[in-house]
C-alpha cells in the first residue's frame, strides 16, 4: 500500500479579480496507488471550484489522469492549491460571498479559461443546485450529482420523507419547517426532549443546536438559524428526536448514470465537537457484517430512489443495540474519503470524473474489500483547550509533514509561510495512517502526529493524540458524546503520572546541559571570557551537575552524569546522559540535533519523539511531549534559592471583564453601558469560521463600558467588555 503525499511548492500570488494567472508549478511525485487507472478519455480541462486542501486533492488526480486543471481563488488566498493547477483565476476579496460563493465570478472563470467540467469539492457551492443549473445551461459538466438529486436530498426535510418512501430507517421527529422559536418549543415538547435542531439545507455540524428544554430551544433556534443563514444563504429549519449517546456511521456510495449503485463500506465518525468531526476511522470495530450490509443496501435504496450518480455519503445515527436510523445524504465528496480509498483501493475523485463523463462502473460489489484499517485525524489551527478548539490565527512559520514515516498520507493545502486567518476553515490537513490491522494505524497515527511539526499557530495535535490513544478510544467504547464523557472540565492536555513527569525533566535538563556543552565546543576556551560565561557554564569535561527544574508551581532536583563516550557533530552531539529526578534514575540518549526541532530520543530503552519549540539561554525550554507541550525552567542550585524571593505575578481578574476567547466577527452585542446581566445572561456572539458562539457573563454586574460593536473584526484577547 502507498499513499498521496502533500507537496511542496513555490510561492505565487494573483491578486486582481477575474486575472488569469497561468502557473509553471512541475508535476510533483506522489506515493499512493488507488488501483489500476483507466486511461479512459474524460475532460481535457477542469476546473476546481473550490480551496485549501480539497482543491490540491482532486489536482493531483487530475494530474493523474492527464487533465489540466483551473484553480479559483480568492485576493487573500492564492495558496498551494494555486501553485499546484496550470491556471488561476483571482475570484474576488477574502468573505466567501465574494469570490467562492460568487457564482458570478465563477461563471466568468470557466468561460474565461473554457473549462469543460467543474469539481466542486465540498463546502460552498458544492451541493448548491442552481450553480450545477447554471453549469447545465451553458454545457459545462458538473462533477457530481443531478440537480434533482442535490435538491432533494439537499433539503433534509424532503430526504427524510424520501427516505421513509424507500424503507430507510428514519428518526422520529417534525416533518415540516420550524417558523418561529414558539413553534420550536411547542414542536420540541410534542417530540419529547432532548431534541436536535437543524439546518434543512445544512451540513458540517453547521446550524446543529441540541436542546434538553424550551429555554435551549428557543436559544437553538435563534442561532442555528442565524448560522444557517451565514453558511448556507437558507435559514428553515427542522427539529426531531435526539438519539442520546449515538455513534455516527456513515456508508460510502458510488453511482453511474446507467442505475449501478455500489455501497463502499463504512465510516466511523462519532468523535466530533460541536457536531464537527475530529477523528475517523474505516470501517468501523462496531459492525458485524451483517449490520454492515442491511446499512449498505438501505444506503442503495436511497440512492436509487432520487436516481443519484456520483460519489455521495449516507450518514447513520447508531444507537447500542445497533439500530440504526437516517441522519442525511451528502451529495458530493466527504472530507474523510481518504479512509475509505485507503480500505478499498478506490481513487473516488477519479470516479467522480468517470461517472460524470458518462462512463459505467468497473466494479461490482463483491469486487468492494476491506482491506486493512485506515484512521484519519483532522489536524486544524484551534486551540483545543478551548472548548475542545476554537480557531487560531497566524502564519505557519514552520512546518514539516511526517510523510517520511510509512503508510501516513497527508492531504494538506498549505506549506511553511502560509496564513491561516478568519475568512476560511481552519483546517491544516487531514492527517491519515493505514495498517493491517486497527492496532497497527493507531501507532502509527501516533507517531505520525509526534512527528509533526506545526509552529505559529496553535493547533490540536495535544488533543488527537490523547484521544488515539486513550483506553476507550483504543477499545472502541465511543460515541458522539466521547470527548465531553472523557473530558467534562474541558480538555487539560496530557496528563503526567510519576513516570512520565520524570522523563519529561530528564529530558529538559538534559537537553540544557547538552545544549551548554555544545556550545562551549564551538566556542572554544580561547573566546570571549564574558560570552563564554553568559552563554555556557558547562566545559567538555565537566561530568557532573546539579540543577533544579521548574515545571509548573513545583521544583525538582536534580542531578546529570555523563554516561560512555559522546562526539560532536555539525549541529549538536551524540551524548548520553543519567538523570536523577525525585529519587528516580532516568537514562537519556540520543543525537542532539540542536537545529531541528524534533529530538528523538531513547529514554530508558524506549524511543520517544519530542519537539523542542523553545530554548532560551535562561533555562526556559518548552517541550512538545505525549503530544501536549510543556514549559520548564532549568536552573542552577543558586538561581532557584535566589529566584525563591521574587514576588510573584498577580493574574488578571477576569470575572469583571470579558475578553474574545478567538478571532472574528461580532454578530451581536446584547447589553449596553448600565445594563444589569445576572450569571450566565449573554453578552454578545462572536462568529469565527462560520460558527457563531455565545459569550456570557460569569457573575452579576453592572456593564461599566462596551468596547466593540456588531460587524467589527477582533481578535484573540481584545477586550469586548468591561463589567463594575
Amino acid at each position: 500500500w502507498t499513499f498521496l503525499t502533500g507537496v511542496s511548492v513555490t510561492m505565487h500570488a494573483c491578486t486582481h479579480t477575474h486575472t488569469l494567472t497561468r502557473t509553471h508549478a512541475p508535476h510533483t511525485h506522489t506515493h499512493c496507488s488507488y488501483g489500476l487507472f483507466s486511461s479512459s478519455q474524460t475532460f481535457d480541462k477542469i476546473l476546481i471550484a473550490n480551496r485549501g486542501e480539497i482543491a490540491c486533492r482532486v489536482i493531483k488526480t487530475c494530474k493523474k489522469m492527464g487533465i489540466q486543471t483551473v484553480a479559483v481563488h480568492s485576493d487573500v488566498d492564492s495558496n498551494v492549491h494555486v501553485k499546484m493547477a496550470d491556471e488561476a483565476v483571482c475570484v474576488g476579496p477574502a468573505p466567501t460571498s465574494k469570490s467562492y460563493l460568487n457564482m458570478d465570478a465563477i461563471m466568468d472563470a470557466i468561460r474565461l479559461t473554457g473549462a469543460q467540467a467543474v469539481h466542486p469539492g465540498y463546502g460552498f457551492l458544492s451541493e448548491n443546485k442552481d450553480f450545477a443549473k447554471r453549469l447545465a445551461a451553458v454545457g459545462v459538466t458538473f462533477i457530481g450529482p443531478d440537480t434533482h438529486a442535490i435538491q432533494a436530498m439537499g433539503d433534509k426535510i424532503e430526504s427524510k420523507l424520501i427516505a421513509k418512501a424507500a424503507k430507510v430507517n428514519t428518526i422520529p421527529g417534525f416533518d415540516g419547517v420550524v417558523k418561529t422559536a414558539e413553534d420550536a418549543v411547542k414542536i420540541a415538547q410534542q417530540i419529547g426532549y432532548p431534541v436536535m435542531i437543524k439546518a434543512s439545507a445544512g451540513g458540517g455540524g453547521k446550524g446543529m443546536r441540541i436542546a434538553w428544554n424550551d429555554e435551549e430551544t428557543r436559544e437553538g433556534f435563534r442561532f442555528s438559524s442565524q448560522e444557517a443563514a451565514s453558511s448556507f444563504g437558507d435559514d428553515r429549519l427542522l427539529i426531531e428526536k435526539y438519539i442520546d449517546n449515538p455513534r455516527h456511521i456513515e456508508i460510502q456510495v458510488l453511482a453511474d448514470k446507467h442505475g449501478n449503485v455500489l455501497w463502499l463500506n463504512e465510516r466511523e465518525c462519532s468523535i466530533q465537537r460541536r457536531n464537527q468531526k475530529v477523528v475517523e476511522e474505516a470501517p468501523s470495530m462496531f459492525l458485524d457484517a451483517d449490520t454492515r450490509r442491511v446499512m449498505g443496501e438501505q444506503a442503495v435504496q436511497l440512492a436509487k430512489a432520487v436516481k443519484y450518480s456520483s460519489a455521495g455519503t449516507v450518514e447513520f445515527l447508531v444507537d447500542s443495540k445497533k439500530n440504526f436510523y437516517f441522519l442525511e445524504m451528502n451529495t458530493r465528496l466527504q472530507v474523510e474519503h481518504p479512509v475509505t480509498e485507503c480500505i478499498t483501493g478506490l481513487d473516488l475523485v477519479e470516479q467522480m470524473i468517470r461517472i460524470a463523463k458518462g462512463y459505467q462502473l468497473q466494479q461490482k460489489q463483491e469486487d468492494i474489500p476491506i482491506n486493512g484499517w485506515a484512521i484519519e485525524s483532522r489536524v486544524y489551527a484551534e486551540d483545543p483547550f478551548k472548548s475542545f478548539g476554537l480557531p487560531s490565527i497566524g502564519r505557519l512559520s514552520q512546518y514539516q509533514e511526517p510523510l517520511k514515516l510509512s503508510h501516513v498520507r497527508v492531504d494538506s493545502g498549505i506549506e511553511e509561510g502560509s496564513d491561516i486567518n478568519i475568512y476560511y476553515d481552519p483546517m491544516i490537513s487531514k492527517l491519515v495512517t493505514y495498517g493491517a490491522t486497527r492496532a497497527e494505524a493507531l501507532a502509527r497515527m501516533e507517531d505520525a502526529l509526534d512527528n509533526y511539526v506545526i509552529r505559529g499557530v496553535t493547533h490540536n495535535i495535544p488533543l488527537l493524540r490523547e484521544i488515539i490513544t486513550h483506553p476507550r478510544f483504543v477499545s472502541g467504547d465511543i460515541s458522539t458524546n466521547f470527548l465531553p464523557e472523557v473530558y467534562p472540565e474541558g480538555f487539560k492536555g496530557h496528563h503526567l503520572d510519576e513516570d512520565r513527569c520524570r522523563e519529561l525533566l530528564a529530558s529538559a535538563a538534559a537537553l540544557h546541559v547538552t545544549s551548554q556543552l555544545y556550545s562551549h565546543k564551538i566556542l572554544g576556551t580561547q573566546s570571549d571570557l564574558m560570552l563564554c560565561y553568559r552563554v555556557s557554564s558547562a566545559p567538555m569535561d565537566q561530568n557532573n551537575w546539579e540543577l533544579c527544574v521548574e515545571l509548573g508551581q513545583e521544583l525538582h532536583d536534580i542531578e546529570i552524569s555523563k554516561s560512555g563516550n559522546s562526539y560532536i557533530f555539525m549541529n549538536g552531539l551524540c551524548l548520553s546522559l543519567q538523570v536523577k529526578v525525585d529519587g528516580g534514575q532516568v537514562e537519556v540518549c540520543g543525537d542532539w540535533n540542536l537545529a531541528s526541532p524534533l529530538l528523538p530520543l531513547t529514554i530508558n530503552g524506549t524511543c520517544r519523539m519530542l519537539q523542542c519549540l523553545s530554548k532560551e539561554s535562561s533555562g526556559n525550554i518548552v517541550l512538545q511531549y505525549m503530544g501536549t507541550l510543556f514549559k520548564v525552567r532549568v536552573l542552577s542550585k543558586l538561581t532557584a534559592k535566589l529566584n525563591s524571593y521574587m514576588p510573584e505575578k498577580v493574574s488578571e481578574d477576569t470575572s469583571s471583564i470579558l475578553r474574545s476567547p478567538m478571532p472574528g466577527t461580532v454578530v451581536a452585542m446584547s447589553v449596553k453601558p448600565g445594563d444589569t446581566v445576572a450569571d450566565g445572561q449573554e453578552i454578545c456572539v462572536i462568529e469565527a469560521m462560520k460558527m457563531q458562539n455565545s459569550l456570557t457573563a460569569v457573575k452579576q454586574a453592572k456593564v461599566k463600558s462596551v468596547h466593540c460593536q456588531p460587524g467589527e473584526t477582533v481578535g484573540e484577547g481584545d477586550l469586548l467588555v468591561e463589567l463594575e
